[in-house]
């Protein structure tokens, strides 16, 4: 039988070999045949903008070869929001661009990137080129995106979600409760619920008042948008969103939140009309990555340089990747604070925050580069806790109406395990020490009362900290900062009221701040950082993501959820300054 089992597992590997190679052998084909290829649009040409079923996120490569294509692994394909905008802008400018033929009910992004997408698409519509909108079915924010269009058409079997938002928390105490081990929190400010899910089994009252508070915020910015674009007052929109009047596919129809129901070969009718095609015509269409080759960057000799370093993700020490580690993020800084070509550095976050002593870490370059050049910060999706600490020191921060930021709090977790130890697995431990606190922070018993005093100082300690860089960057008193503070959540409409933000707007806004405060405007270029790794390190490294990922989500199905909730725990070390828990709109 073990040798059975051996020449099985041997055929296994070559399996997986044999598959990886032809992969990583067409990958290898595509880009030598189609690295020196000249792009160029044809006439009477259509930028077609397929994220239907994608996540959008910061930045994706810009390589021809990526994991996306391979959806064999159950993945989620991605698209970045600067290579999206990129395209939108090139598409404009170009004579050969007629129109853009977007498809995005089912896009996966939050309100603050779509925001910023829609904003894109609205500028191109100023040229006089045409949006056309198609989708079989419309997620919250995909509709909100794609209601920009100049006409939107639905599958007339297809369905819309359009009920209005919400967020909703796993709670994890029973769970604990069940295999006796007891959560610790030490905590700062009212609002610091982060802890919340290991210790209650629903919100508490501060939370949903302030989840309930910045959810209507975004709700209203959505539908203010929608109902400008699709000529509805506003108060009608809301109606429609409150009381889930869409509840069949004509009613979308009816209710002018759609132009038609259609299928696509009938959508692609309507754009060979608009390009003046005959029947029988194919219709030129070229896609993001295609129009991006066609760009020339602005200024590209130009000397002068503004560095966007891109921060996304969880902040976390050292030099880990896919989260903002200090180590790396600090480095970034150092070199553009050092790189006498750059002019001014805009930092972008994207993150609900992490580690204080990361995020400190952080802070102290930025803090720095501030002394010899314009800083400015640009918030995305979210920018909350240990993501405002590290914008902080910045001279200038903007955001969108609907960002999700503040969360000025801090708070500590521990775990004791004696009960799982001792009484579900029987399991004891014993010590022998040299002073009182030799085993501090021991997982295997209560911690004393002295112990518990010395974290809480620390905690009370890191949060006037957190308060005082908050205080100096924002040119705020302390007690002005304590009024916002308290770990509460803020919509960017709210951060601005509030004095946490200064201008709302787009990266490309602080991009135009940047270079006007380092007396640039006409003359400079944009620099991405951190620098793209090598396409097939990237291809291993999302290969072996996707793998792991989609086995995990196959054996744990619907508690997949909950075993992300636990392995975000494992990152908690330390004192964190992070968001009260992850948003997930819906």
């Amino acid at each position: 039988m073990r040798f059975l089992g051996n020449v099985l597992a041997v055929i296994v590997g070559l399996l997986i070999f044999s598959v990886l190679s032809f992969f990583i052998l067409a990958g290898i084909i595509a880009i030598a045949s189609s690295s020196d290829d000249e792009v160029k649009v044809k006439e009477n040409t259509v930028l077609h903008l397929n994220l239907d079923g994608r996540t959008l996120v910061e930045r994706t490569s810009e390589n021809d070869f990526d994991l996306s294509s391979l959806s064999a692994f159950g993945g989620i394909p991605s698209v970045g929001l600067v290579n999206l905008k990129k395209a939108i802008l090139t598409a404009k400018e170009n004579e050969n661009i007629k129109g853009i033929y977007l498809q995005a009910g089912m896009v996966i992004a939050g309100q603050a990137i779509l925001q910023e997408l829609r904003a894109e698409l609205e500028d191109f519509k100023s040229s006089g080129k045409f949006i056309i909108s198609y989708g079989e079915i419309y997620s919250e924010g995909g509709y909100f995106l794609s209601s920009v269009a100049d006409e939107v058409y639905m599958n007339p079997m297809g369905g819309m979600d359009f009920n209005g938002f919400a967020s909703e928390m796993v709670f994890l105490k029973g769970m604990f409760e069940k295999i006796e081990v007891e959560p610790v929190v030490f905590r700062v400010g009212e609002f610091k619920s982060a802890v919340e899910p290991f210790i209650l089994d629903k919100m508490s009252d501060e939370s949903r008042l302030q989840t309930e508070s910045f959810l209507n915020d975004l709700n209203n910015i959505a539908m203010t948008q929608i109902g400008v674009s699709r000529n509805i007052p506003f108060e009608k929109v809301n109606e429609i969103n409150d009381q889930m009047l869409i509840r069949k596919p004509q009613d979308a129809v009816d209710l002018k939140m759609v132009d038609g129901l259609w299928y696509e070969d009938q959508v692609i009718d309507l754009l060979k009309e608009r390009l003046g095609l005959g029947e029988d015509d194919s219709i030129n269409t070229i896609n993001v990555k295609g129009i991006n080759k066609t760009s020339k960057s602005k200024n590209r000799l130009s000397k002068n340089r503004i560095a966007v370093i891109i921060a996304e993700g969880e902040i976390v020490s050292g030099k880990a990747d896919g989260m903002i580690s200090s180590e790396k993020f600090a480095q970034e800084i150092k070199k553009a604070r050092k790189n006498k070509d750059i002019k001014a550095i805009v930092l972008r976050v994207n993150s609900p925050g992490g580690s204080v002593l990361a995020s400190e870490v952080i802070w102290r370059e930025m803090a720095e580069a501030k002394k010899v050049k314009p800083v400015i910060a640009s918030m995305g999706e979210v920018a909350a806790s240990g993501g405002y600490y590290i914008a902080a020191p910045a001279d200038t921060i903007v955001a969108q109406p609907n960002t999700i930021t503040g969360s000025i709090g801090i708070f500590g977790l521990w775990f004791n395990a004696q009960g799982l130890l001792n009484n579900k697995l029987g399991i004891t431990t014993d010590v022998a020490k040299t002073g009182e606190l030799s085993n501090f922070m021991s997982a295997t018993r209560k911690l004393s009362d002295l112990e518990k005093s010395i974290v809480q100082k620390n905690v009370e300690e890191g949060y006037d900290t957190f308060i005082t860089r908050v205080s100096d960057g924002r040119n705020m008193s302390k007690d002005s900062v304590l009024k916002i503070a308290s770990g509460r959540v803020w919509s960017g409409l709210q951060a601005k009221e509030n004095g946490l933000v200064d201008i709302l707007g787009g990266l490309e806004d602080a991009i135009a701040i940047a270079a006007s405060k380092a007396g640039i405007s006409q003359d400079f270029r944009v620099v991405y950082y951190p620098e793209e790794k090598p396409w097939f390190e990237q291809f291993l490294k999302e290969l072996t993501d996707e793998v792991q990922a989609t086995y995990t989500r196959t054996q744990l199905g619907t508690l997949f959820p909950i075993y992300q909730q636990i392995e975000k725990v494992k990152k908690y070390e330390g004192i964190m300054v992070r968001m009260p828990y992850d948003i997930t709109i819906q």
